[in-house]
């Protein structure tokens, strides 16, 4: 079973920046799509960002589009989200994801399966 672990969450003004990362183990990290999802308390959790297996393709939530952008390096077999101009309405505990298929073609919330811990993103007005 893969194992996913974000980091890199904290405290920061709004129009901050923070770089989260995502470790990923346990199962082979370039044949799967991988994504970030965020959760705020009482909040149902929501879709952020994904990137394609191939490395190829990305897409963005229409909220933080223009602000955030996924990326992967294969070599470390890390995700990354890289969020500017933050916002309060940002603030939540962020989750990487792995879709559950190898080699799966296009892009659906449902596939994904695998689940990492979170790092909480704090965004203060």
């Amino acid at each position: 079973q893969v194992q996913l672990v974000a980091s890199g969450g904290g405290l920061v003004q709004a129009g901050g920046s923070l770089r989260l990362s995502c470790a990923a183990s346990g199962r082979t990290f370039s044949g799967y799509t991988m994504g970030w999802f965020r959760q705020a308390p009482g909040k149902e959790r929501l879709f952020v960002a994904a990137i394609h297996w191939s490395g190829g393709s990305t897409y963005y939530a229409d909220s933080v589009k223009g602000r955030f952008t996924i990326s992967r390096d294969y070599a470390k077999t890390t995700l990354y989200l890289q969020t500017n101009s933050l916002k309060p309405e940002d603030s939540a505990v962020y989750y990487c994801a792995g879709d559950r298929r190898k080699l799966g073609s296009g892009f659906s919330e449902e596939n994904f399966g695998s689940w990492g811990q979170g790092t909480q993103v704090t965004v203060s007005s």
